[in-house]
């Protein structure tokens, strides 16, 4: 059994079996038979992360496949002013880092833990051997990369041409599609309203006044720190994402 230490911080973790895990059949993984599982779970590594504790860091290189048991993880880039922007996240079942291993360039961003998380470790040269012998397991890589690049896109246009109330209500639909709700229905999230703003391309203060202006118009709620969606027509006509 292989252990593989990511942050002098973590805290190693008996290995969790792939062919148990709850999140395997949504990920890549999901077309695995028990003999490349059983493979797998003897090469791979997990480690435990808490709340804040960077996983891997932008500009360092992938020594392998970071695959997330359980959490959610944020993936951020440093802008030049120096402030912190998420361009994507990672929950169960998802994978990391797999962009520099396929292009032998540096990691494009750090992943940091945005609540304790468990992330397992696929040495790179067990990744590449999936790749060569498993088409299926390919096919699944080339459409998650093909769907990453559609996201971002997707954001590159939504900055050009969306308004500032339009951006805010469509990441509040993707967040809600993304993590789902908690018992209480609120997104299941913890997002500080400086990392919402990052997200929407607006200041902190701005992304204050129109969440106020949204709960206004009863279109979301507040539960502490997290956001009830009370309208989501609402938010999806003004997002406009109705075609």
């Amino acid at each position: 059994m292989i252990f593989v230490s990511i942050s002098d911080m973590s805290e190693k973790l008996e290995v969790p079996s792939c062919s148990k895990c709850n999140a395997r059949h949504q990920s890549v993984f999901c077309s695995l038979n028990s003999e490349q599982l059983i493979d797998l779970d003897s090469e791979k590594g997990c480690d435990f992360y808490k709340k804040g504790e960077q996983i891997f860091k932008e500009g360092g290189y992938s020594r392998g496949l970071f695959c997330v048991n359980k959490g959610k993880i944020k993936i951020v880039r440093m802008g030049q002013s120096g402030k912190e922007q998420i361009v994507r996240f990672a929950k169960a079942g998802d994978i990391m880092g797999y962009n520099s291993m396929l292009s032998k360039r540096q990691l494009s961003a750090s992943a940091i833990a945005l609540e304790d998380s468990a992330v397992c470790f696929i040495p790179s040269h067990d990744f590449f051997d999936l790749i060569r012998s498993e088409p299926n397991f390919s096919l699944k890589l080339l459409e998650l990369t093909a769907k990453n690049w559609n996201d971002a896109s997707r954001l590159i246009t939504d900055m050009a041409q969306k308004t500032t109330r339009q951006r805010l209500a469509e990441m509040l639909l993707w967040l809600k599609e993304t993590f789902g709700l908690d018992e209480n229905d609120c997104i299941d999230v913890n997002l500080t309203r400086e990392e919402i703003a990052n997200m929407v391309g607006t200041a902190t203060e701005s992304l204050i006044r129109l969440i106020g202006d949204l709960k206004k118009n009863k279109l979301i709620s507040l539960e502490g720190k997290r956001i009830k969606l009370l309208d989501i027509h609402g938010l999806v006509m003004i997002a406009d994402l109705i075609d």
